[in-house]
């Protein structure tokens, strides 16, 4: 078996099935096997993959585990030479596992491999990331990144001066599409469950890095990812979540003194939008409940961070979990 691809869905039927035909529409060449994990989905999601794609391994969990425990529960069963972590709201293009398995081969070298994602539209989605900095993190809370977009500075942690047109040494592959040897998992170990969602990425390539390994990125394969499907539908829970990972994430490989930066900026982050939708609230009326519950949810974000940062963590049974690892 030469890749294993392990698929995570929770309640995104029409797109779940859309990604799984396109894998058996566009892989040629090589043997995969599919491992489906459904998060407790009430869609239908498992009964269609059943009907539509009997060949299809199954693992149904009674709750939403989350996407990290539910990716190892599938990597457990995994036989392939490699394990492909694909996203339900992908799509495959042009026989793109095939060639990024045939990149991987010529870089044995490589923990990760990731390819070249697209948004709908066909333009350029950033899937490589740089690894967590005090600077970055700045860049982030004020907003400067989004305000002087093309400055190679301001934009590192995305690598904004680059079109991922070129082979390239990266930190942090997007998990919508990781190729990730088995060789390298069986010496590492699999994705550390103390995230529930987001930040999982940064810290498996992270610990692959560590250990000697390298994350490659090849522009050879394409792929589209539609994003957010699943998280949009509690946007600002999610945007909790998200900071509560990279929390995590610093808590886990830094020093304390850059432990604190972090929460500091990551309330600073809240903070600083709290103006902007709370003048929304005040100027536009048919926006008003929107902007005074955003204005709210920053509020409180800002405040989680300064004193109990598990509180940004969406889900109750993962809250105390890290509060247990860190002995918060």
């Amino acid at each position: 078996m030469d890749v294993s691809i392990v698929v995570v869905a929770w309640n995104v039927r029409n797109l779940l099935e859309q990604c799984i035909r396109s894998v058996y529409e566009q892989t040629r060449e090589v043997q995969f096997e599919i491992i489906y994990v459904d998060n407790g989905s009430e869609d239908g999601s498992v009964e269609m993959v059943k009907k539509e794609f009997p060949d299809v391994r199954i693992i149904e969990n009674k709750t939403n585990l989350g996407f990290i425990k539910a990716s190892n529960q599938g990597i457990r069963v995994s036989t392939g030479r490699y394990v492909l972590l694909l996203n339900s709201d992908t799509i495959i293009l042009d026989n793109a596992i095939m060639k990024t398995i045939h990149f991987a081969d010529e870089h044995p070298e490589a923990a990760v491999v990731g390819c070249k994602v697209l948004n709908p539209d066909g333009s350029l989605q950033r899937s490589a990331f740089q690894f967590y900095s005090t600077l970055n993190m700045m860049f982030l809370a004020t907003g400067l990144y989004k305000i002087f977009c093309g400055s190679s500075l301001l934009g590192r942690k995305s690598y904004m001066s680059w079109n991922f047109d070129s082979v390239r040494e990266v930190d942090v592959i997007a998990g919508c599409f990781s190729l990730v040897r088995m060789s390298a998992i069986e010496k590492v170990g699999l994705m550390d469950e103390i995230f529930f969602v987001y930040g999982d990425d940064a810290d498996w390539c992270y610990r692959f890095v560590k250990a000697g390994w390298k994350v490659l990125f090849t522009p050879s394969a394409q792929i589209i990812h539609y994003g957010g499907q699943t998280t949009k539908k509690a946007a600002n829970k999610f945007s909790y979540q998200l900071f509560g990972s990279i929390v995590i994430m610093v808590r886990k490989h830094y020093s304390y003194v850059t432990f604190f930066i972090c929460r500091v900026l990551t309330a600073l982050f809240f903070l600083m939008r709290v103006p902007y939708w709370a003048l929304v609230g005040v100027a536009l009326k048919n926006e008003r409940e929107r902007a005074f519950g955003t204005t709210s949810v920053y509020l409180l974000g800002c405040y989680y961070a300064l004193t109990d940062w598990t509180k940004l963590l969406i889900n109750k049974e993962n809250r105390e979990e890290v509060r247990d690892k860190f002995n918060s």
